[in-house]
């Protein structure tokens, strides 16, 4: 029996067959997404034709399900992690309200980098900046990659995308005995708004395009 990534050809058909039943969505209607015909799933399902998914269609109805691509074969060294790439912007300015969290895309990020980055899988999200009250450290339109699992600032402090209030921002955090402290690093930039502070996650990585 063929074995891809790990997993026999059986093994993939009856995981992706589990996916579509548990997200009440039909292999045809998954077929369409893909570009393809309505019976191109049901015939990888059922008959094991193709063979193994295309790179390219697996990728997609992992990220459509939201589960790692070895769910469905890939190896878990092969390629890439995927980080979604969120609909949101964290403020380094005055203050931004939060848009609707909805995914916009993916980010392809090397997974040695991960692993150094300490990122797990789905634990991840990418966001743009906006404003400069963070410069020059970061400015408007870079992104950043934020690790969701880590939301308990030290006293030594970082980087991290904060909400207070509906206002999501990047600022420098701090623990402090009396609590969480937010702090720009532009030193003409208006004061941090007052109120409860909630971590989003630790700002690990930063992308910027050459100028």
């Amino acid at each position: 029996m063929p074995i891809f990534g790990g997993m026999s050809g059986q093994e993939i058909r009856t995981a992706l067959q589990a996916l579509a039943e548990r997200a009440g969505v039909s292999l045809a209607a998954l077929s369409r997404m893909l570009g393809r015909n309505d019976a191109y799933l049901q015939q990888f399902v059922h008959r094991g034709s193709p063979r193994m998914l295309a790179e390219g269609d697996r990728r997609q109805l992992a990220e459509f399900f939201g589960v790692p691509e070895t769910t469905l074969g890939a190896s878990g060294e092969a390629g890439p992690m995927l980080v979604r790439r969120l609909a949101v912007a964290a403020s380094a300015g005055p203050g931004a309200t939060i848009d609707d969290d909805v995914m916009i895309g993916v980010e392809a990020i090397d997974r040695q980098l991960a692993r150094r980055l300490g990122l797990s899988e789905g634990a991840a999200a990418v966001i743009r900046v906006r404003g400069d009250s963070m410069a020059p450290g970061l400015v408007e339109g870079d992104h950043l990659v934020v690790d969701q699992q880590d939301v308990r600032p030290t006293a030594r402090g970082g980087l991290y995308v904060i909400r207070i209030g509906d206002v999501l921002m990047v600022k420098r955090v701090r623990a402090t005995p009396d609590g969480l402290v937010a702090s720009s690093d532009n030193p003409a930039a208006p004061p941090v708004p007052e109120g409860p502070i909630a971590v989003i996650g630790r700002v690990v990585w930063q992308m910027r395009l050459p100028t």
